[in-house]
């Protein structure tokens, strides 16, 4: 009916009625919060690029992991930060690895809180990219394919021996990012091999070779010393074959699947979600939420209200889980807290 016997503005009469008749809802049950880790102890060491974070060691990476539980944010996803990198990222694979240390102490510390592994190469590797590298003398080595080319069934032995590890020091979640080819179904070997079929696998099933990565890169200090990642990472271009890719990984037996970045591609999460009845985490990434600080701290923009919302906007497009380096904040937000 039209105006004046249609009057929609009536189901937003106060707030009570919004609230009544609100289609989406975000809490802390929607919450990832990301976490840095790295070997020593007492280190709070503030990522410039990323105000409010910070890299941690491990008793420091307990002690956030306490407050997020108290928060009631189910899960962490933890990056790790090595002491030392090599061409194949062999602090990836070692069971004294700052990854498995800071699993096992959280999950000693805080057993309900659930811990995700980013399963990828890039953080260990002392060229910055996610796996083996074809070079004269690697294992795999190609001539027909170009020097510096990311090989693909040699990292996927990695990734499976790595995930393994980072699962039987207590990783609940092993969530591979570096979309290789295969990598669902060689991890989820891996684990059922070692009697851990129990632990889920998580895949960043459309990871796109995004310019939102740049303050990651600090924080984990895993940028490439050569090149970019579009080899591997998806065409921003691209939305049929996100689909594909994501067609593949449910068939290789992922449990869960994400869409990276988020605001850039709601339309993404939306196609995924309407086609998979998995559960679809979005990953708000570090892009997101360094301009959005950099806009507050000039006074440009809202940092709540604008936080707020972008959380909303990817609930909206069909995430059920969104990694967010907001997880704290929103949740003292959402609280009514400051």
């Amino acid at each position: 009916m039209a105006y004046p016997a249609s009057r929609p503005r009536r189901l937003r009469l106060n707030e009570n009625m919004r609230r009544m008749v609100r289609e989406t809802s975000l809490s802390a049950d929607s919450l990832i919060a990301p976490l840095f880790v790295r070997h020593g102890k007492g280190v709070n060491k503030p990522i410039v690029s990323m105000p409010g974070h910070s890299q941690l060691s491990v008793d420091t990476a307990v002690r956030e992991a306490e407050t997020l539980a108290e928060l009631g944010i189910p899960a962490v996803l933890l990056f790790g930060i090595p002491d030392h990198k090599d061409a194949v990222g062999s602090e990836n694979f070692d069971p004294e690895g700052i990854v498995p240390q800071a699993a096992y102490a959280i999950k000693k510390a805080v057993p309900e809180l659930l811990v995700i592994s980013d399963m990828c190469c890039c953080e260990y590797t002392d060229h910055g990219h996610c796996g083996v590298l074809n070079a004269a003398g690697a294992e795999g080595y190609n001539e027909r394919l170009p020097e510096g080319y990311l090989l693909n069934d040699p990292t996927l032995s990695i990734l499976g021996k790595a995930s393994v590890i980072h699962a039987q020091a207590g990783a609940d979640i092993i969530a591979p990012s570096g979309m290789i080819d295969g990598m669902i179904g060689v991890i989820r070997a891996a684990l059922d091999g070692a009697g851990l079929e129990h632990t889920s696998v998580m895949s960043y099933a459309a990871k796109y070779a995004s310019g939102f990565y740049g303050p990651f890169r600090d924080a984990a200090e895993s940028p490439p010393s050569f090149g970019d990642r579009s080899s591997y990472q998806m065409d921003p271009a691209n939305s049929r074959e996100a689909l594909r890719e994501v067609d593949l990984d449910v068939a290789e037996g992922a449990d869960m699947l994400m869409v990276k970045p988020a605001l850039a591609y709601l339309d993404i999460i939306r196609q995924v979600k309407d086609r998979h009845n998995l559960p679809l985490a979005a990953y708000q990434v570090s892009g997101e939420y360094s301009m959005v600080k950099a806009a507050a701290e000039k006074g440009w923009i809202d940092e709540r209200r604008v936080a707020l919302e972008t959380l909303m906007s990817i609930r909206r497009a069909g995430a059920d889980m969104i990694i967010t380096y907001w997880a704290k904040d929103a949740v003292r937000w959402l609280r009514g807290g400051v």
